[in-house]
Order: structure tokens, then sequence, then C-alpha cells
């Protein structure tokens, strides 16, 4: 479980998210949401480490994760950033590796090969496997690199925006994977998301997010409704049954 107490930010003296306190369930997807600028990725980062918070504290298994090992916290806890650079002449094959580092620290075994080939295959890319990172289009890299995650096989997957450069197609893949993640396999997932109709489909609970507080945060179907995005969008969001499914039909709405 991770449980995140009081935490803030504040970058110069604007506060960027401001003492947001949520428990992240186990075995669920949960999506975070809100306008631009609202923090929802400056809150992932801190939840990952990449960002320190200025207050408060992020517990993993009850653990501040700021006393964890390196080492030890990235065999739990993966985490893909918004955006992502690498100048080194790669294959996706060698980046979907790396994921294995925290075991293998470089040196492959054969069970790390299995990982890899898994991740691979649950990303359809074995058929591109050999191709240079510099050679595929900005949607291919960007499952290149969830698959990386997935290769990291950790209880807790943290993923910023992970939809950008995809289309259609390929983003309901990856929705359709990440909900298999935590159906089949049992892992923790928590996605930052702009489209609130994925997060609407997919997750189990959202978190949501408005000028760096804390404006709603519940299972799904609580969310969901014209009351809450009016409160978190401030705009009307009218919303139409399909499949089960509640979509958010935002295109013409009048703010």
């Amino acid at each position: 479980m991770i449980e995140i107490k009081g935490l803030t930010k504040r970058f110069g003296k604007k506060p960027v998210v401001e003492d947001v306190s949520v428990t992240i369930e186990p075995g669920t997807i949960t999506s975070f949401i809100g306008p631009n600028g609202a923090g929802k990725s400056t809150l992932l980062s801190m939840v990952s480490r990449l960002l320190d918070a200025d207050t408060g504290e992020v517990l993993l298994d009850k653990g501040n994760v700021k006393k964890w090992k390196s080492s030890e916290f990235a065999k739990r806890v993966s985490i893909l950033k918004q955006a992502n650079f690498i100048n080194v002449r790669l294959t996706v094959r060698e980046l979907v590796a790396f994921g294995r580092y925290p075991y293998s620290k470089g040196r492959l075994s054969t069970e790390d090969e299995k990982f890899v080939d898994q991740a691979l295959g649950y990303m359809n890319l074995i058929e591109m496997q050999d191709k240079l990172l510099d050679e595929l289009s900005g949607g291919q890299k960007q499952r290149a690199f969830i698959a990386m995650v997935i290769a990291q096989d950790t209880d807790y997957v943290l993923l910023d925006e992970p939809l950008n450069n995809l289309d259609m197609k390929h983003s309901v893949q990856i929705m359709k994977i990440l909900r298999k993640l935590v159906d089949d396999l049992g892992k923790t997932v928590v996605i930052v998301l702009h489209d609130i109709n994925f997060a609407s489909v997919y997750s189990d609970r959202i978190v949501a997010l408005k000028n760096g507080r804390l404006v709603k945060n519940g299972p799904t179907n609580e969310i969901i409704n014209s009351d809450a995005l009016r409160e978190i969008y401030d705009m009307e969001i009218p919303i139409q049954e399909q499949n089960g499914c509640r979509i958010c039909v935002y295109f013409n709405s009048h703010a």
C-alpha cells in the first residue's frame, strides 16, 4: 500500500501541490486527473522519489520511501516519466532489458531474458526488437519505454501520461495491457491521464486535483458524474452510458 500524507511542493513561492493526502489501494488502477497545472505530475514525481516534497511523507508498506535503499525501491516501484530522452544508440530489446537492471546489474540471467521476452510480447514489439530507438515513431518509442517498465516487474507501476504520442488504437491497447497487469498479475497501477474517458473506462479509483489541491478521491463511478466533473473542470460535462461505461461528452459542452 502507498500512503501519501500531507504532501506539499512549492516552486519558488508558488505551491504546486498543497497538503495532499491519499491512499493508493493495492491491486487497482488509480488515475490522477485534473486541469493542466493541477499538480498531477508533481504529485506522481514525489511518490516515485524523483522529487523531494517540502512537507509531508510517502509511505510504502508503512516505511517512508526516503529510507528505502534505491536498489530495493526499484524492485517494488517503477516509474515512466512524461519525457524520456536517451542519447545512446540502443535497440528496442536493449532498452527493455534496462528494466531488469535492479536485479541483473547489467548481466542478464536466463530469467531476466524471460521477463524481457514477456514484456516485448505484451507490447507487440517482438518484430521490432532489433530496431534502433531512433528508427521508431513516437508511439513505437513510447511502447518500448512502457515495455521496459513492465520488464522491471514491480508491484507498483507509476506512469506519467503514458498515452502521449499514441494514436487511438495504441492508447486503447496500452490501457488494456495495464488493466491486464492489475487483473492477471495483481499489480498496482497509478497513472496521470488527460483524457477523462480513459480514466472512466479503465480505472478503479480516481484522484482529482485542481490548483494543487485534492478535490475528489474515490471509486470511479463516484467521480465520473456531472456535479463532480463541474467542480474539477469548471465546465458542464454531459455523461452517456455505453456498454456499462460512463462516457464524458465534453467536445461541444458549454463552459
